[in-house]
């Protein structure tokens, strides 16, 4: 299930407020053979965090969360994540139990459920707080959190739906974008690159959505200017790039990245786009799903 963006917080008693955590979206099984976790898009995420898939869950249970890791100061740190730094299982709701699903079941029963399981120390559990919109909102601004999720008390949960049961209110957006392209760098990143052309697939043509050119540290900047040199290709990928900065080199289309960004502008461009991170999932990210007003 997922949220629809919302433009500001509000208080409202009808309404659960919990913390949009900045991590990978994670749906986890417990089974006798182990523990199943598998992302929204149905990649298996048990060779990425297996820390996350030695955890012992209650069996026949089914859980929907997002795995995370914390810098020194107790913060979700997205970067960390792709690290390798150790991970924790943030639970938010549940979706079946071995008695059979809970996906009808109204939002404050499946939190209930939770409340009476037992989990090891590496999951934590979100408690939500109603009607409190605003406040809560100004105390993720303060803490530099990614944002809040408003939860419709009584709603159930709309498996694979963007539903208006839940809204998310962002301080920092992040969506997948495609690399298509890179911008040689100067000084130091002269060896790399300077910045990547990024873009989201509209059908079968790729658009330019902007360049990202911070947010990289050396090992990454390394590595990805590696891998780019081995996918290069002749010509650009992008339909329409009389605006993309002349010097560009191009590549195949086959690397996704995670971006964070301020907004959208005019011109269908990101503004101040920072790289969050490589992703593991190999859909094609599209204009229908990560553009304006998604």
């Amino acid at each position: 299930m997922l949220a629809t963006p919302w433009p500001a917080p509000f208080d409202d008693d009808d309404w659960w407020f919990e913390v949009k955590w900045d991590g990978y979206r994670c749906i986890a099984r417990a089974e006798t053979s182990g523990l199943r976790i598998w992302s929204r898009r149905g990649l298996d995420l048990r060779p990425r965090f297996p820390e996350v898939a030695a955890l012992r869950l209650p069996e026949g249970w089914v859980f929907d969360g997002e795995v995370i890791a914390f810098d020194d100061d107790g913060r979700p740190d997205f970067s960390l994540l792709q690290a390798g730094n150790p991970a924790t299982y943030v639970i938010f709701d549940v979706l079946a139990s071995p008695s059979g699903p809970l996906v009808s079941a109204p939002f404050e029963e499946r939190k209930g459920l939770l409340e009476t399981l037992e989990f090891p120390k590496q999951v934590l559990v979100d408690r939500p707080i109603r009607g409190a919109g605003l406040a809560f909102y100004e105390a993720v601004r303060t803490q530099n959190l990614e944002g809040i999720v408003a939860k419709r008390a009584g709603s159930l949960y709309q498996p694979g739906r963007r539903s208006a049961d839940w809204r998310k209110v962002a301080l920092r957006r992040t969506i997948r974008t495609v690399v298509g392209g890179w911008l040689p760098g100067d000084g130091g990143r002269r060896s790399t690159f300077g910045s990547l052309l990024v873009g989201l697939w509209d059908g079968a043509d790729l658009r330019w959505a902007g360049a990202v050119g911070s947010g990289f540290d050396d090992r990454t900047l390394r590595r990805l200017g590696e891998i780019l040199a081995g996918i290069e290709r002749p010509t650009p990928p992008f339909v329409d790039v009389s605006l993309v900065p002349k010097g560009a080199r191009w590549v195949e289309p086959i690397v996704n990245v995670f971006v964070e960004y301020k907004e959208w502008t005019r011109d269908l461009r990101l503004r101040a786009p920072v790289f969050k991170g490589v992703d593991l999932d190999p859909t094609p990210p599209r204009w229908e799903e990560e553009g304006p007003g998604t």
